[in-house]
């Protein structure tokens, strides 16, 4: 099988130009107008970023995209579907108003925003998912399933469930319905190690669904309540708490893939990921801390697997940053080191069975030809 092209180029520029223009540039060498976009609706699909989070990805980066499609005869959106957990962007109406004070806007976008699934999170549409061994069905927004062309912009960075996030979690569980976010999330249930808990209650703040209550100063998760969404995990500072089915990371990986599946068979797609301001969390949350990883590059393909190949195999070729979370846990005299960026960073996250899953039913390859451009 011929190697997948993935098309690179770094953040450097001369005087003259931008990094705009450097976008533009590298997905037009990716094959970009080779895509028939004329008369079309195109989702561009991104995450728009919570509010008190300033590592995502800026709405510039989005007029790019648009103002090419558009240049192509295609009408351009962008997309995103509603969260599980609170914060702002639980229903359409606070999810477009968090995407405004975030700076996206028909301006600053050329283009206008759309809730994939609808005002309350159940406008969905259920996809067969071809080769899907978790999920035979996927629930997808169904503003993303209307679009004839389909385009991930996705920020790529660590993230505390699922190891990183890039171009399939972007689509996989960015494009998931809210219940086809707790499909994904169901595998297991959350429980708490007391001996381990100081009873910060910042699980708490993040829980979705009120499961987390305090006893003797102690967190203690209801499972009929929860979710098993893993935001809790990600939350505790001190490896309180895990999820209590041993495979429910790897399965958490698998589905998201086969819903990936489901958004992109069938039809045109391309893909961007700008692996920059790598925090060691995902953009849901409220905050962002200090970046892992020096910002490595901008990388465009037509096959999702491989591009996320290659950003995680960057990743792991780079030094990490001083003053984070991944430095500060190699700096333990007695830190069991992993050599790998992404566990080091999260001990608890499973990233490799994303890839070999989406892999194995036939989304792309993990095989790639890395062409760099300058």
């Amino acid at each position: 099988m011929e190697k997948a092209k993935v098309y690179f180029t770094d953040f450097r520029v001369q005087v003259g130009t931008s990094l705009l223009q450097k976008l533009r540039t590298l997905c037009l060498a990716a094959g970009f107008r080779r895509i028939d976009m004329d008369g079309k609706f195109v989702a561009i699909k991104m995450h728009f970023g919570e509010l008190g989070n300033m590592a995502f990805l800026r709405p510039q980066y989005a007029k790019v995209l648009a103002d090419l499609v558009k240049e192509q005869g295609g009408v351009p959106f962008l997309t995103d579907c509603n969260t599980l957990y609170p914060g702002s962007r639980k229903h359409a109406l606070e999810h477009m108003d968090c995407a405004n004070l975030n700076g996206f806007n028909p301006t600053t976008t050329g283009c206008q925003i759309i809730i994939g699934d609808g005002l309350k999170g159940t406008d969905d549409v259920e996809v067969p998912v071809k080769n899907g061994e978790y999920v035979k069905a996927a629930k997808i927004g169904r503003a993303v399933m209307d679009a004839d062309v389909f385009i991930s912009l996705a920020h790529f960075k660590g993230h505390e469930m699922t190891g990183f996030g890039g171009a399939i979690k972007n689509i996989g569980m960015g494009c998931g319905s809210r219940a086809g976010k707790m499909e994904q999330h169901s595998s297991g249930k959350c429980v708490v190690d007391e001996e381990l808990c100081r009873g910060c209650r910042k699980c708490a703040k993040e829980c979705g669904s009120q499961a987390i209550t305090y006893e003797n100063n102690k967190a203690h998760i209801h499972k009929d309540l929860c979710k098993g969404c893993g935001r809790c995990i990600g939350a505790c500072s001190f490896s309180a708490i895990r999820n209590e089915q041993w495979d429910a990371g790897d399965l958490l990986d698998k589905k998201m893939a086969e819903y990936a599946q489901a958004v992109v068979q069938d039809r045109p797609c391309f893909h961007v990921n700008l692996a920059m301001d790598i925090s060691p969390n995902c953009d849901c949350h409220g905050e962002n801390d200090a970046p892992i990883l020096p910002n490595l590059g901008m990388f465009a393909s037509f096959d999702p697997v491989a591009l996320d190949q290659a950003c995680a195999d960057a990743c792991q070729k780079a030094a990490p940053l001083a003053n984070s979370q991944l430095s500060d846990h190699l700096d333990q005299p007695d830190w069991h080191h992993h050599h790998d960026v992404f566990l080091d960073s999260n001990p608890n996250v499973h990233w490799k069975e994303t890839l070999e899953h989406a892999e194995k039913i036939g989304m792309g390859s993990r095989a790639y030809e890395l062409v760099v451009l300058k």
